[in-house]
């Protein structure tokens, strides 16, 4: 997303602790800290004390979504969960993976767009149940106005290259669930071989200037991993070359490929590979979120509103 942005400017900014915060929760998180406050209670807050929009946002859109079983966190994320513990067997991967599009397929009947959404934004419940956390992301009125914006983009492995570059919308969240769901089944991301090795400021600036722009190369060239990798592969290939129109299709996928396990057969008896000759859906760039403004030529510009 780097390449397609030329307005960035670097700053630096110091962080703060509440007062009442007796440790950091989450020291290497992004945007926002999680500190505990005691026992029973624990406090996220911005990084920047001037940044608490970002919360406000969260706070709100939490609202618009009211309760259900695959969005909120008791404990740690995915990739922690599997740095420990490898060997998760297949049907559990496979859970998640349902459970990850199921979380999406609810949040977009909300007319929210997540925004953000990586594997290490998916935590993990006492029973090993996964749940979408981090909500920064834009919620939009029934005729597609953007009734609040928390500001938050994808990272690059989950950036569907586009302009502009900040334009966010079903299709770019189910770009997104497809990097998700690589990591789910293989443990790995998408293209292990391009990653940040520490937090310096060497590695940081190579990262900015180099792996950032590889990676939405070889996005926009069409260089995904095999599609025949894993048991998901036609899945996530599918949500990559933009042949979902709505995160539901891609539920029904999954539960068509644990079905045809069940029965011993092949995923590829349920859910094809794509072809060279698949073209993305062409549909408007509000579809499956807000039908009476799936037809707007332009999408509106992401300001911050309702404050």
């Amino acid at each position: 997303m780097t390449a397609a942005m030329t307005n960035i400017t670097h700053i630096v900014l110091k962080s703060y602790t509440p007062p009442r915060v007796k440790r950091l929760i989450n020291p290497s998180g992004g945007s926002c800290n999680i500190g505990e406050i005691d026992d029973t209670t624990v406090l996220k807050y911005p990084r920047i004390k001037e940044d608490m929009k970002r919360v406000q946002v969260e706070a709100k859109m939490l609202e618009v979504l009211g309760p259900y079983p695959r969005i909120f966190m008791p404990n740690g994320n995915v990739h922690d969960y599997l740095s420990v513990h490898p060997d998760v067997p297949l049907h559990r991967r496979l859970a998640w993976c349902m459970q990850a599009a199921e979380a999406i397929a609810y949040i977009h009947s909300r007319r929210v767009v997540h925004c953000d959404i990586r594997h290490d934004n998916f935590l993990l419940d006492a029973n090993l149940d996964l749940k979408l956390a981090d909500f920064q992301g834009q919620h939009f009125s029934p005729t597609g106005a953007i009734v609040f914006d928390g500001g938050s983009y994808e990272s690059a492995k989950a950036w569907l290259p586009r302009h502009p570059p900040d334009r966010c919308n079903v299709r770019t969240n189910l770009f997104a669930l497809g990097s998700a769901l690589q990591f789910l089944i293989t443990g790995a991301e998408v293209f292990p071989d391009l990653v940040r090795s520490s937090e310096t400021d060497d590695d940081i600036v190579r990262w900015f200037h180099e792996t950032e722009p590889e990676i939405e190369r070889r996005f926009r060239a069409g260089e995904f991993p095999p599609a025949d990798e894993h048991v998901c592969a036609a899945v996530t290939a599918r949500c990559w070359r933009q042949l979902y129109t709505i995160a539901d299709q891609v539920v029904a996928d999954l539960k068509a490929i644990q079905a045809a396990i069940a029965r011993g057969e092949s995923p590829e008896t349920c859910v094809s590979p794509p072809n060279e000759h698949d073209q993305p859906c062409g549909e408007k760039w509000l579809y499956g979120l807000c039908e009476e403004g799936k037809n707007l030529a332009t999408p509106p510009s992401r300001t911050l509103i309702g404050f």
